[in-house]
Formats: structure tokens, C-alpha cells, sequence
């Protein structure tokens, strides 16, 4: 008897500690705030009417935030000393754009549904929607974040990926965060949209190598189309699509451009040129109902990591800043 006692006690100690830990949901806002999909969806598409880089810079803020201190809103946070995670140097070409879409998703959220959405979840929502709103997939999103309580910029370093990544420095950071090759590639397609300053890749046009200052693996003319747009000294506020092609549409056309040599970086091109991931590579840019299927599925196990749920963290009034 007292076995199965102890036993009894276990097990509701156990069912109380999942209840507290919480899980995310697609109805997570149901009954809470039912329509806040539909209030997100309403601001980020007036955002995307005003300007095109609310897509890119959501989407960016979104991977950005979920590396470090898992999928929690700590990149929003601006401190007055300038140490937080949007302070990194990693950090600060993150576009304004993404910033306030999120913040006056939140306001709007906040008329209707006051303190109940975190900014973690509204980030998600909004991210899901310039996807579909740039012609990418439509997918449903798992809600039930807290934000978080910690945001500092001394976390970041190590924690994204640099342009000059290899595939097996790739793999391993994605791998800390439970994806795989498979997804970290498709994830790597959302370069499709976007744009990137020119010092992020100046090195494969000018410094190379010794024997060859511009790399061997970017098409010729490409590399001279990107010499005329960054030479050498450029402004460092110039900034150039990363897909040549159809910059403004979310679709398979980056993993064309890498079978094309016309890959931006370093770490988009060695997705084609090791024979590690190059098939993989080859399917997407073959197949696009291939590449937007591994996309949903890698943005959704992306949208889980390091997730803050049920008591931990807090639902931010103040996307900026922690509640007081």
C-alpha cells in the first residue's frame, strides 16, 4: 500500500510538472484571443505595402531570435546600455522593419487581447505570414511561447552562422538546435528573399586566396555583376539582393542559383559544392514541392527550439522591454 502511494505521488507530481512546463499548440488562442492570426496578418500586410523589407527582415529577426536563448522575443529587447541581443555586432544589420512589424502587431494584439500573447508567438505568426505573402507556403504555426527573461549581446557570439561557414561548421550549429542537414539547407532558402551588405562577402570578390583573389566557385560574370555593385571602399551601407533572380519572390530559385554558381556566400554555395549536401541541393531546385515541403517542416521544428512555456518566462506589454 505505501508502494502504491508513493507511487500515486509520483505520478501527479509528474503530471503537475507537464502542466506547468506547457505545450505549444495550433489552438493555443482559442478561446483566449481568437483572432489574433488575423490581426497579425492585417498589420504585417499594410507593413509589406509600405515596404517590401518587412518580408526579409521579418523572417531574419525570427531565425535570429530562435538561435540564441531559444524562440523567446530576447532580440527585441533594447536596452539603455547597449548590451543586448540586438546590440551584437551579429545583430545590428538586422532590419528595422522586422522590428516594428512585430511591435505594432503587438500593439494592435494588445486592444483586443491585453496581456495575453507573447511577442514570441506574435514574431512567429508574422514570419509564417510574410512567407506566404512573399508566394512561399502557407503553414500552420504552434503558438503557446513565453517570452523571455534574459537578453544580452554576449550571448551571440557562437551561436549564427557566419557567411564563411563550411558545411561541417553548418551542420554542427544546427545540430545544437535539432536540425538536421536536410533542414538547415531548406532553411538556408529562405535567402531567396533579402538583400546583404557587401562586406558579408567582399572576400570571394577581392581576397580569396593568394592565387586567386576571386573564388573559383562563383560564376564569372556573376562575380563581375557584384564587383560593379561593391567595389572596393563601398559605402557600407550599399546593400545587394541575394537572389539575382527573383529577389522578391519566395521560391526555389536560390537553390538554381547555387547549381548556377550564384550563391552570395560561402555558406550557400558549399550546400552544392560538397557532395555531402549537393543532392539535396539538386532535388530542390528540380522540385519545388520538394523544397517548400522541407521548409515547413524545418521553420516549424525551428519555431520549438528553446521554447519557453507554460510558468517560465512572461507575456511582454512592452515588446522592448521586461515587464516591471
Amino acid at each position: 500500500m505505501a508502494v502504491r502511494t508513493w507511487l500515486m505521488i509520483l505520478f501527479l507530481v509528474f503530471m503537475m510538472m507537464q502542466k506547468g512546463k506547457g505545450q505549444l499548440s495550433e489552438t493555443f488562442y482559442r478561446t483566449s484571443c481568437p483572432k489574433v492570426e488575423s490581426i497579425v496578418r492585417k498589420v504585417v500586410t499594410e507593413k509589406i505595402n509600405q515596404t517590401f523589407v518587412t518580408i526579409p527582415a521579418t523572417l531574419r529577426l525570427f531565425f535570429h531570435d530562435c538561435f540564441v536563448e531559444g524562440c523567446d522575443a530576447s532580440v527585441l529587447i533594447s536596452s539603455p546600455n547597449g548590451d543586448a541581443e540586438k546590440d551584437a555586432p551579429d545583430n545590428l544589420s538586422l532590419a528595422g522593419d522586422g522590428f516594428d512589424t512585430v511591435i505594432k502587431a503587438k500593439t494592435e494584439v494588445e486592444k483586443s487581447c491585453p496581456r495575453v500573447v507573447s511577442c514570441a508567438d506574435i514574431l512567429t505568426i508574422a514570419t509564417r505570414d510574410v512567407i506566404e505573402l512573399a508566394g512561399g507556403p502557407l503553414f500552420k504555426v504552434e503558438l503557446g511561447r513565453r517570452d523571455g527573461l534574459i537578453s544580452k549581446a554576449s550571448r551571440i557570439t557562437g551561436n549564427l552562422p557566419d557567411p564563411n561557414f563550411n558545411l561541417t561548421q553548418l551542420n554542427t550549429m544546427f545540430a545544437k538546435n535539432n536540425l538536421t542537414q536536410t533542414d538547415m539547407i531548406a532553411l538556408s532558402g529562405a535567402h531567396t528573399v533579402g538583400f546583404s551588405h557587401c562586406s558579408r562577402f567582399a572576400n570571394r570578390l577581392y581576397s580569396f586566396s593568394p592565387s586567386s583573389p576571386v573564388d573559383p566557385n562563383l560564376d564569372p560574370t556573376y562575380a563581375q555583376q557584384l564587383m560593379q555593385a561593391c567595389p572596393q571602399n563601398v559605402d557600407p551601407r550599399i546593400a545587394i539582393n541575394m537572389d539575382p533572380a527573383t529577389p522578391q519572390t519566395f521560391d526555389n530559385m536560390y537553390f538554381q542559383n547555387l547549381v548556377a554558381k550564384k550563391g552570395l556566400f560561402t555558406s550557400d554555395e558549399v550546400l552544392f559544392t560538397n557532395k555531402a549536401s549537393q543532392a539535396t541541393v539538386i532535388d530542390f531546385a528540380n522540385n519545388p514541392g520538394d523544397f517548400s515541403g522541407a521548409f515547413v517542416t524545418a521553420i516549424r521544428k525551428l519555431g520549438r527550439v528553446g521554447v519557453k512555456t507554460g510558468n517560465a518566462g512572461q507575456i511582454r506589454v512592452d515588446c522592448t522591454a521586461f515587464n516591471s
